[in-house]
This record gives structure tokens, C-alpha cells and sequence, in this order.
């Protein structure tokens, strides 16, 4: 063998620092395949950014224990509101991406906070979470005070066009779901109203109650104990299909405003860069949760209707959920408070 053969043979001779480092890799990954595989090996923080009581809250208790039976260990609801959901949601963005930290997301907010506010939310919606699966959508509906002379959609609009600006409509508040959907009723039906921003669902509730004002748009939970008391006329859910808790309601489809269709969202997601073997674990997870019957019920109790879709599907719904918002608003040039 000539010198310059051995320089080269002994050159191509792996060193041993580089075994080294290709054992301590080989191990390093093994050890991160078994956290996956055995995940969760310790209890999961599940971050409801709102105050306990609110829907969020209900839908999240209610898949924290189906969670915690499911998968050997506790799931734990974490309280953490303030700023309409988005502190909370930018806490969960901003933890260790393990999956022992998730966010209970009501997404129609975060995705209208996001596009409307998007210089003080504290998240980026299209890249600081890794989603796991819609699990509910509360529909909202068609409410007006008994003495407005209209009993179906059809004849809101048309008292809307003879009295331009004439009809006041309430919402929970500037930029909140109930106000955009004001916003877009009024793009579609091609009307003039007057929007009436409240601090909350409950003052807006009690002054349409009170007939201060004409019509709202709200939840169909917050809204179902007037419309069955006969409080309230309902007009139509702004849905595709009519809801069950108020299954007499006809819809926005049966209306004749087809596109008109708005659902608050709600979705379990995690810290973007989160193995994806933890995201498929608990979305299978939620794939026999979300199927049970008394999780049907408990949720519909609530006015949410169980709803799954896989990881790739979450985060495509919450992509064209915040285009949808996104246009609106500037189509519409709907500002913050």
C-alpha cells in the first residue's frame, strides 16, 4: 500500500468523536420515540382561555375527563382569560411543544381577534399551533323582540329595506362573532341596520328583552330559554341544518341567504412543533370520544354539537375560517374598539 493510499484509508476511518456523536443521536432519538410512544407519562395543563362557566369551559371539562379516562392520566382545565381569549391561546403558543400543555380553543375568536386586531395578538394563527381536531360548533340564531313586526328572515329584510337604518341590531360586543355576523347579514341580504355593540351577550340579551333594541344574532344557548319561554321570536339558525335542541327553527338555507352560515368554533390544539405522534394520539383519542352518545348529549346540553376531524382537516377549517373573517373585514372595514 502506497503513503498516499494509507492517508487516504485512514483518512475515510470514521473518528471516534463522530461514533460518539452518532450514538448519543441514536439514543437521543430512541429515548424521544419512547416520551412519544408513552406519552402522556405525567399530567396534561388544558388551557381554557375564558372564565369557567362559558361554553369553552363546559366543552373543555367535558373532554378533560374523557381525555384523562382515555389516555391513564389527568387532564387538568386551566382557567387563563382576558383579552377575548387571546391571552390564553398566546400562553399555550408559547410553551414547551411536548403535548403536556394544550389550548381548548373557541377558534372563531382567535381567528377574528387575529385578523382584525392583529398587532396585540399575542399568537401567529397560521403557524403557532399544531391542531389536533374540531370538537364542537355552537350555531347561533335569528332573534328579534316579539313586538318587531317580522316572523321569518325574509320579512327582516324586507322591513330592513323599507326603513333603511331603521332596525337596531345588538351584539356581545365590537368584533365579537355576534357582530360580524350583523356585518355579514348585511353584505348578503344587501341591507342598511344599525349595529349596538353591548359588553357581553347578557346586557345585549336584556335589552332586546326590554325591546331598547330590535334584533340580534347570538348563540343558540344563550338565546333558548327566551325563544322556549316566548320571550324572543327566532327566525333562523345560521346553519345548514337545523339544530336539534331547537329543531322547529328553520335555517339561513331555508331563508334563502345559503352562504349565511356561522358557527362558533371550538378545537383542541397544541405548540406548533409538537411531535406529531402526540397529535395523532390524542386525536384518535378524540375520534371514540367524540362519538359517544353521553358526549353528544352533555355537549348538546350545552348547545355544541360534537364535531371531529383529523389534524390535517383542523388546520385547513381554521385556515379558511380566518379568510372568511378576514375578508369581511375589510371588505366591510370593521375596526377595534
Amino acid at each position: 500500500m502506497t503513503p498516499s493510499n494509507h492517508k487516504t484509508h485512514s483518512a475515510s476511518r470514521p473518528t471516534l468523536p463522530a461514533i460518539s456523536a452518532t450514538v448519543l443521536l441514536a439514543f437521543a432519538a430512541i429515548g424521544t420515540s419512547q416520551a412519544q410512544t408513552d406519552y402522556p407519562n405525567k399530567p396534561v395543563r388544558l388551557v381554557v382561555p375564558y372564565a369557567p362557566g362559558g361554553a369553552t369551559d363546559v366543552i373543555g371539562r367535558v373532554l378533560a375527563k374523557q381525555l384523562s379516562d382515555s389516555l391513564g392520566q389527568q387532564f387538568v382545565v386551566d382557567n387563563r382569560a382576558g383579552a377575548g381569549g387571546s391571552l390564553g391561546a398566546g400562553q399555550v403558543a408559547k410553551s414547551t411543544a411536548d403535548g403536556y400543555t394544550l389550548l381548548m380553543g373557541a377558534f372563531t375568536s382567535h381567528t377574528i381577534n387575529a385578523a382584525l386586531t392583529p398587532a396585540v395578538t399575542p399568537f401567529d394563527i397560521h403557524k403557532s399551533f399544531s391542531h389536533i381536531s374540531v370538537v364542537g360548533t355552537v350555531p347561533l340564531v335569528f332573534v328579534v323582540n316579539p313586538n318587531v313586526q317580522a316572523k321569518s328572515v325574509k320579512d327582516l329584510i324586507a322591513l330592513a329595506k323599507a326603513k333603511p337604518d331603521g332596525i337596531t341590531f345588538a351584539s356581545a360586543g365590537n368584533g365579537s362573532p355576534q357582530h360580524l355576523a350583523i356585518e355579514m347579514f348585511k353584505r348578503q341580504a344587501q341591507v342598511d341596520v344599525v349595529h349596538v355593540p353591548y359588553k357581553g351577550s347578557g346586557p345585549a340579551l336584556s335589552d332586546l328583552l326590554g325591546g331598547q333594541v330590535d334584533a340580534m344574532i347570538d348563540t343558540v344557548p344563550a338565546a333558548q330559554s327566551q325563544i322556549k319561554a316566548g320571550k324572543l321570536r327566532a327566525l333562523a339558525t345560521t346553519t345548514k341544518e337545523r339544530v336539534p335542541s331547537v329543531s322547529d327553527i328553520p335555517t339561513v338555507v331555508d331563508a334563502g341567504l345559503p352562504e349565511m352560515q356561522v358557527s362558533s368554533m371550538f378545537a383542541l390544539s397544541a405548540p406548533a412543533g409538537t411531535p406529531d405522534a402526540v397529535i395523532q394520539k390524542v386525536n384518535k383519542a378524540l375520534k371514540t370520544i367524540l362519538s359517544k352518545q353521553d358526549v353528544k348529549d352533555s355537549m348538546l346540553a350545552q348547545g355544541a354539537i360534537a364535531t371531529y376531524s383529523t389534524s390535517d382537516e383542523t388546520s385547513k377549517i381554521i385556515n379558511a375560517e380566518y379568510a372568511k373573517w378576514a375578508k369581511l373585514i375589510k371588505d366591510s372595514n370593521i375596526k377595534a374598539e
